[in-house]
């Protein structure tokens, strides 16, 4: 992944550690039982909002850029079908 790109998920994810971090202060505060659902509710978002951006790259660089030497380094060769079976089993866990 390139710097500016890892860079944002960086800071995408510190975001969320600190959204995570007021659901924490909400409890102990025991702050409104709406309030604190709001907030995992944007958590949640937040979460899916970075997935799909990981996802997104992933598609990008490791599935469609596969062989061009633009997929992650630590990405294995595989055949287009085992491709194919990762990408599924990826999107399987992230849908959930």
């Amino acid at each position: 992944m390139d710097r500016p790109a890892a860079s944002k998920l960086k800071s995408r994810m510190r975001r969320i550690v600190g959204q995570v971090a007021g659901v924490e202060r909400m409890l102990e505060e025991d702050r409104y039982c709406v309030d604190i659902l709001n907030q995992i509710s944007a958590v949640r978002s937040a979460l899916d909002a970075l997935g799909i951006e990981l996802l997104t790259h992933h598609l990008e660089s490791c599935v469609i850029g596969h062989g061009s030497g633009s997929e992650h380094a630590k990405a294995k060769p595989m055949k287009p079908e085992k491709l194919l079976a990762e990408l599924q089993t990826a999107l399987g866990r992230f849908l959930r």
